[in-house]
């Protein structure tokens, strides 16, 4: 009992190192952020700090890699599922709600992005945005309906993004931008169909 709450105790310091380091990357930039900045906003010593991260990019890399474990079951799951509609809907559904999770990671990748660039993190982003595209597109589809697949991941991003400022409701915004996404999901795969390209629907 006492190692779990240990191990709880552990977890719960290493996800506020993440918090409060995301939220310094976000504010001030993550070049103008140092170690000791965050171990002081924690009120831990830099040595505390050590015991969980040696280095800065290995706190957003841990960011990432926890904030993006949803979407690469969704890619593994989605690699097992027929290639219908229904399938393509629920990725969609899922992906977007995976974004919302993560939104202040997208939003520090968006103003960052030569960090982003340097960082592996702008890599492993890519190639999940990759596994999602290859499940989403019809190989046979014409290129108007791929373009329309990826589009619709691209709607989504702009979703947690670009219309964050907009002064609308967040559930209903997040709700507005699945709908249009599903339904570019939903016209290719019926364009798909239409050419005889895509069994199944």
């Amino acid at each position: 009992m006492n190692g779990t709450r240990q191990q709880r105790r552990r977890g719960d310091t290493r996800q506020r190192i993440q918090d409060v380091a995301l939220g310094l990357f976000a504010e001030q930039g993550y070049e103008k952020t140092s170690l000791r900045e965050i171990a002081e906003t924690l009120d831990v010593t830099k040595a505390a700090l050590y015991y969980h991260f040696k280095t800065k990019e290995e706190i957003l890399v841990s960011i990432f890699d926890d904030l993006a474990r949803p979407i690469e079951d969704l890619i593994a799951w989605g690699r097992e599922q027929p290639h219908t509609l229904e399938t393509k809907q629920e990725i969609v559904r899922r992906y977007s709600e995976a974004l919302a999770s993560a939104a202040p990671l997208f939003r520090f990748m968006q103003e960052n992005q030569a960090t982003v660039r340097d960082l592996r993190i702008g890599e492993l982003f890519k190639t999940r945005m990759l596994g999602l595209r290859d499940i989403l597109i019809d190989p046979e589809a014409d290129l108007v309906d791929q373009v329309r697949c990826i589009s619709a991941l691209f709607t989504l991003h702009a979703g947690t993004i670009v219309l964050q400022d907009m002064g609308h409701d967040p559930e209903e915004q997040r709700a507005a931008v699945l709908e249009v996404a599903t339904d570019l999901v939903t016209q290719a795969h019926r364009g798909a169909e239409g050419s005889g390209s895509a069994p199944g629907s």
